[in-house]
């Protein structure tokens, strides 16, 4: 009977022991000394400590006080998401996916994303929708990609809330419903998700599951542009354009034709090609004007080589050299010395 109690005693002492290791760690690790958290985290790590392991884990895979090594990372992700942690696991999943530490692995991947997901973690929820919306680990299937962004999107993942909305908008795995898309858009999107935020302006340009509202529509496309979506860009500019929810204003129709031309959007090169040829928003410029088409022209747009070969007919031939040698300038600085 004595000697029990002293075992359990020796083991109540040696367990307080190591939940200090970890506490300590965790102070260290705050106060950003790595070197006393990583010997207090390998302590408690090494005798079984899941939340150490994570922790270890973790300094590994950022390169904090040691050399970054993914495997080493990997190691002790496997070692914590074994014993049921489930931030390890879903990181753990992460690593499979992305291929850190490990043959990328798509089925590994969407196993241990799986055990996360189930526990609760929403990006795990999130990325095994992606997993199941590509075909990728798993056989293609939206349904499935549906339910697990449902359960991601009702936790608040702005990434999730905006795949179940397009889920929603293009019918795939759920029955088309525009009004649910707009919903999903709109929490998306109030999170400051450039994609939502294009595609519910979107929704308030073409009245699809909201009442047609062009100044909504500039809202929403204001705000993408801004984070510097390009669709969303060279939207604005035909509002401003078309004066549709703004004041018609071809200066401000031309800035973002620009923006959005500038990240190789064939329409916008268009647009500001036609710009320049009419003279709207800029002077008059034939040269620019065949500049633009033909760069739109080269990226695949049929109706700028009619027009380019139009703007030609007014130019002399220095200032179609001139042209094409500024469209070969603009496009070779990847669009950087395009003025």
């Amino acid at each position: 009977m004595v000697r029990f109690v002293i075992a359990a005693l020796f083991t109540l002492i040696f367990t307080a022991a190591l939940a200090g290791d970890l506490e300590d760690g965790m102070a260290a690790y705050d106060r950003k000394d790595y070197k006393t958290a990583l010997a207090k985290f390998r302590s408690a790590a090494q005798q079984g400590y899941k939340e150490a392991q994570f922790n270890l884990g973790q300094m590994y895979r950022r390169g904090d006080g040691v050399a970054q090594d993914y495997k080493e990372a990997v190691r002790w992700y496997q070692l914590a998401a074994q014993q049921g942690y489930k931030e390890a696991q879903y990181n753990l999943g992460n690593m499979y996916d992305q291929g850190l530490g490990v043959a990328q692995d798509y089925k590994e991947a969407v196993r241990w994303y799986l055990l996360a997901a189930q526990q609760g973690i929403a990006q795990a929820q999130y990325n095994l929708g992606v997993r199941y919306d590509m075909g990728q680990g798993v056989a293609q299937d939206y349904k499935e990609a549906v339910r697990w962004y449902q359960l991601a999107a009702q936790q608040g993942n702005a990434r999730a809330q905006f795949n179940l909305a397009v889920m929603y908008d293009e019918g795939q795995g759920v029955a088309q419903d525009y009004k649910e898309a707009v919903r999903w858009y709109r929490l998306a999107a109030q999170q400051g998700d450039p994609d939502a935020q294009l595609n519910l302006g979107v929704m308030y340009d073409k009245g699809e599951g909201v009442a047609q509202d062009y100044k909504e529509a500039v809202r929403w496309y204001l705000l993408a542009a801004k984070q510097g979506k390009d669709k969303a860009q060279y939207n604005l500019g035909l509002m401003y354009s078309n004066g549709q929810g703004v004041a018609q204003d071809y200066k401000e129709s031309v800035r973002w034709y620009l923006l959005a031309a500038r990240q190789g959007i064939a329409q916008a090169q268009h647009n500001l090609g036609r710009m320049y040829f009419l003279g709207q928003g800029v002077p008059q410029d034939y040269t620019r004007a065949h500049m633009w088409f033909n760069i739109a022209a080269i990226a695949g747009d049929k109706d700028s080589v009619k027009v380019r070969d139009i703007a030609a007919g007014v130019m002399s031939a220095q200032q179609i050299e001139k042209a094409q040698r500024m469209a070969r300038e603009c496009m070779s600085s990847n669009y950087k010395k395009c003025d």
